[in-house]
C-alpha cells in the first residue's frame, strides 16, 4: 500500500478539525502523540537517544479501541456471500500473476551478467532524489505484516483462525499474497542497481515492521475499509507518477516495474472502494459519518512511522522530496478525497441524521477547502534545504 506519504501544508495541516473520537463507547488506550506537521526541514538526529527498545521514534495517537457498536459486527458477517461473489473477483489466480522474476535478470542465464551491467547503466542516469521517493515507496511495501495485521484487528472481518474460510479473510490473505510481489520487485531491482545503500534500507524496513502503524481505524471495519480505499489509490497515483519519471528518465524497464504495480493497486482500490460503496448502501447514516471521522483525523500514511537509526524525522523529510518531484502531494490527497465522494455519491444521499447532515457537509466541501490551503501555502513556501538520506550512503538531496 502504499506512496503514502505525509502531506503538509506548510504550517497548516490536513487534519482540519478535532477527531470526532470522544464517543463514551470508545475504549482508550496508549499513550499521547501530537503528530506535528513542519513547515521548513529540520536537521538529521544522528543518534537515537532516550528511546524504548522497539518502540517506535514517535508516541502514537491516543488509541481508540472497538468503536463500532456490537450489534454492527452482524452487517459485516450478513455480506460474506456478498463478498465471495463481489470482491473475491478482483483477486488474480496465482498462476495468471506476474512475478518478480518476470521483469528481472535471470540468474540462470548466460545473458544474466550483460544484464544486470545494462540495469546499472540505466540506473547511472536516474537521480538522487528520484531513488529517495523510490526507496521509501519500497519500504512502505514492505511493511506488508504489518498491514496484514491492522486488516486482522477489524471487528466482524478479522481472521479468526489465520486460515479462516470467509471470504472476508481469504480477500486478507490473497490481498496480502498479491502485494508482496510489489516489495519484493523493488527490493531486487533496488539491489541490482548499486545505487543505494541496501543495509540502511533494510534497517528502515526493520525499524518500520516493529514499530507498526497508527491509522486510527479503531478495529471498526466502517474505518479501515474508508482507509484502504485512500490509500490504495494513493499508492496507484505515486507508483503511476513513479512510472512516468523513470519513462522520462530513460529507464523502460523501471518504468514498465512501477507501472505494474500501479495497476494491481487500482485492482485492489477498485475492491475495497466497492466494500464502502456497499456500506452506503445498507447504512448511509453510519458510513458518512465514518468517513467524516477519518477525513478529520486526516489519512495517516501507512509509513509514518518510519525510521533509519538516524533520522528521527525521515518520514516527513521523504514526504518534502515525493512532493517536490510530484510523486505524491498536497493536491493528490485532495483529488483522492474528491474522487471518493463522487465515487460514493456522497453529495446524494438523502435521509440522514443531524450527524450524517453535517458530515455530508463537511466532506463536500473539504476538497476544494484543501486545495485552497495548499495554494496559499505554496505562495507562502521559501525555498527547501538540502537533507543526507542515509538510503543513498548520506548523500544530500534537495527538499
Amino acid at each position: 500500500m502504499a506512496s503514502r506519504m505525509a502531506l503538509r501544508l506548510n504550517d497548516v495541516t490536513l487534519c482540519l478539525s478535532p477527531p470526532l473520537a470522544t464517543r463514551r463507547h470508545r475504549r482508550r488506550t496508549g499513550s499521547v502523540r501530537v503528530l506535528a506537521v513542519a513547515s521548513t526541514p529540520s536537521t538529521v538526529s544522528t543518534t537515537v537517544e532516550n528511546k524504548k527498545p522497539f518502540a517506535p521514534p514517535k508516541e502514537v495517537h491516543v488509541q481508540v479501541t472497538h468503536s463500532m457498536p456490537p450489534q454492527k459486527i452482524e452487517i459485516f458477517k450478513s455480506l460474506d456471500d456478498w463478498a465471495r461473489d463481489n470482491i473475491l473477483t478482483h483477486l488474480k489466480p496465482v498462476e495468471k500473476c506476474w512475478q518478480p522474476q518476470d521483469f528481472l535478470p535471470d540468474p540462470a542465464s548466460e545473458a544474466f551478467h550483460d544484464e544486470v551491467k545494462e540495469l546499472r547503466e540505466r540506473a547511472k542516469e536516474i537521480p538522487d532524489d528520484y531513488f529517495v521517493t523510490l526507496v521509501g515507496d519500497m519500504i512502505t511495501e514492505e511493511a506488508l505484516p504489518t498491514y496484514q495485521t491492522m486488516l486482522n484487528t477489524l471487528d466482524g472481518v478479522r481472521d479468526e483462525t489465520g486460515a479462516s474460510p470467509t471470504a472476508w479473510a481469504v480477500w486478507t490473505r490473497a490481498w496480502t499474497a498479491e502485494e508482496n510481489r510489489h516489495g519484493d520487485l523493488l527490493n531486487k531491482y533496488l539491489y541490482l542497481t548499486g545505487r543505494v545503500d541496501m543495509r540502511q534500507i533494510e534497517k528502515t524496513i526493520q525499524y518500520l515492521i516493529g514499530s507498526g502503524m497508527d491509522p486510527r481505524t479503531e478495529n471498526n471495519p466502517y474505518l479501515g475499509f474508508i482507509y484502504t480505499s485512500f490509500q490504495e489509490r494513493a499508492t496507484f497515483i505515486s507508483h503511476g507518477n513513479t512510472a512516468r519519471h523513470a519513462k522520462d528518465y530513460g529507464d523502460l524497464k523501471l518504468a514498465q516495474i512501477c507501472g505494474i504495480i500501479a495497476s494491481d493497486e487500482k485492482r485492489h482500490e477498485t475492491a475495497y472502494t466497492k466494500i464502502v460503496e456497499k456500506l452506503f448502501e445498507i447504512d448511509p447514516d453510519g458510513t458518512v459519518v465514518a468517513l467524516a471521522d477519518m477525513m478529520k483525523k486526516k489519512i495517516s500514511m501507512p509509513a509514518h512511522l518510519m525510521f533509519d537509526g538516524q533520522d528521527d524525522k525521515l518520514f516527513e523529510h521523504f514526504s518534502l522530496v515525493a512532493q517536490r518531484l510530484g510523486v505524491y502531494t498536497a493536491r493528490d490527497y485532495a483529488d483522492i478525497l474528491e474522487f471518493l465522494v463522487n465515487r460514493w455519491k456522497v453529495a446524494d444521499l438523502i435521509g440522514l441524521s443531524g450527524e450524517g447532515n453535517k458530515a455530508q457537509d463537511y466532506l463536500c466541501t473539504l476538497a476544494s477547502r484543501i486545495r485552497r490551503l495548499d495554494e496559499r501555502a505554496q505562495s507562502r513556501a521559501k525555498k527547501a534545504g538540502m537533507m543526507p538520506f542515509s538510503w543513498v550512503y548520506g548523500r544530500e538531496v534537495q527538499l
